[in-house]
């Protein structure tokens, strides 16, 4: 009876070994995109670059903004290891202000949740600041 459950628990041991050697890994060229300073109405579409570095298909299951005002965009299949994919973000750059946003993205990878950012500024040029105002003399008109 001992050989058996000895025989059974090396079985399932090595069985679970085998299991979690093929994994996905994914490891991202950047994980924040800076816009910099931008212009009210400008191209809000940036890239984040992955490469799958493990030795399982990478599935991305889902990609998520803290806001609605960013729009991500998942790959439609699966990443075979060693190949690269990207996961496009469309920042609504209408609305004038400072941009801090978050992407979750969720995969079968190893570290299954990554969080990306998107940070940088949306300014209205048509509108001066009350500084710029002043510097031109009543006289002047």
């Amino acid at each position: 009876m001992k050989q058996l459950i000895t025989i059974l628990f090396i079985g399932i041991f090595s069985f679970s070994m085998a299991a979690q050697e093929k994994v996905a890994k994914i490891e991202f060229k950047e994980t924040t995109v800076d816009y910099g300073t931008i212009e009210k109405g400008a191209d809000g579409v940036r890239t984040f670059e992955f490469t799958n570095t493990g030795n399982a298909p990478l599935i991305i299951s889902k990609v998520s903004s803290s806001c609605g005002c960013t729009v991500p965009k998942k790959p439609d299949g699966p990443i075979l290891p060693g190949e690269t994919g990207e996961i496009q973000v469309k920042y609504d750059t209408k609305r004038v202000m400072p941009i801090r946003k978050t992407i979750t993205v969720l995969s079968n990878a190893e570290t299954p949740t990554v969080a990306l950012k998107i940070k940088g500024e949306v300014i209205d040029p048509d509108k001066t600041s009350v500084l710029e105002k002043r510097k031109k003399s009543v006289m002047e008109n």
